[in-house]
């Protein structure tokens, strides 16, 4: 039987959902060893890679990085690929809170008009914290909207960028004031692991993404992610989300290492599946 999976994070081989801009260059090195090697596959290949998985949901995201690095992943060009795609994909919005009240009607834009299901924010990459202020309206809209938000917290590998922007003390602040923010914290807070532990069991909204990282390394004695496998096995268990990053990661690779983690059974469909389902509020959340 086929296992129940959602992937949180990946990136179709289009172009249009490409962003190849300097401030990542530093990211080729630092994911060197994670990639598969050869030739990258074609958009056919891509689907039928999740086809073959029997993947129910597959979250493809967007960026707006106008103002901070003059580049985009356009809203209106993750809903093409989602219609296009079937429903297996669900899209993301991204927007620019540089842009004020244009951000703000933009996501609207792209929730009631294009369909996308939440807001995806790269603190890194717009320079602002987590906590920071311009972010405010966003996250009251997000609620506003019903939907959650995607938070790059941990470390960046951008030599542009400052690592600070997402260290996940930050997030406390903003769940204190937005409560009812449904959050997942992606990638997982690396070299801040049990700041990340101590928002999310204080914030029943946050939940965690293992996404952009080898998940075998959960297992690797003084990695530093020893907390974040027991925590993810016990309190926190029901906040686990899986997304495997691709390219940066194979999807296949990333889907077996969560399984040699030996979680048993249950716990792995809720890490790969039933997890992320109530977060986003599909009908397949059990």
């Amino acid at each position: 039987m086929a296992r129940r999976l959602i992937d949180y994070s990946s990136k179709p081989p289009l172009p249009e959902l490409t962003i190849r801009h300097g401030h990542l260059s530093n990211y080729e090195r630092v994911y060197s060893n994670a990639a598969d090697g050869g030739e990258a596959p074609d958009l056919a290949r891509y689907l039928q890679t999740y086809e073959d998985i029997g993947a129910s949901k597959v979250v493809v995201k967007a960026r707006d990085l106008e103002t901070t690095f003059g580049t985009v992943i356009s809203n209106d060009d993750v809903a093409a690929f989602c219609r296009d795609s079937g429903d297996r994909f669900i899209g993301f919005a991204g927007v620019d809170p540089h842009k004020g009240m244009a951000a703000i009607r933009e996501l609207e834009r792209a929730v009631r008009e294009l369909g996308l299901r939440g807001l995806n924010i790269q603190c890194f990459e717009h320079k602002l914290a987590i906590n920071d202020k311009l972010l405010y309206p966003l996250y009251a809209k997000c609620i506003e909207l019903d939907i959650p938000v995607n938070i790059h917290c941990g470390i960046n590998f951008s030599t542009q960028s400052n690592m600070a922007y997402g260290q996940p003390m930050l997030l406390d602040e903003v769940m204190v004031h937005f409560p009812d923010l449904r959050v997942c914290a992606s990638p997982p807070g690396w070299p801040w692991i049990t700041e990340l532990l101590g928002v999310a069991w204080k914030h029943k909204n946050v939940h965690i993404g293992i996404v952009y990282m080898r998940p075998r390394v959960l297992g690797i004695p003084d990695s530093g992610y020893g907390p974040l496998l027991q925590y993810g096995r016990t309190l926190l268990k029901d906040r686990i989300i899986f997304g495997s990053g691709y390219p940066s990661l194979s999807i296949e690779r990333a889907i077996a290492e969560i399984e040699q983690l030996d979680l048993g059974e249950d716990l792995t469909n809720a890490w790969l599946h039933d997890n992320c389902a109530r977060f986003l509020r599909l009908d397949s959340a059990p």
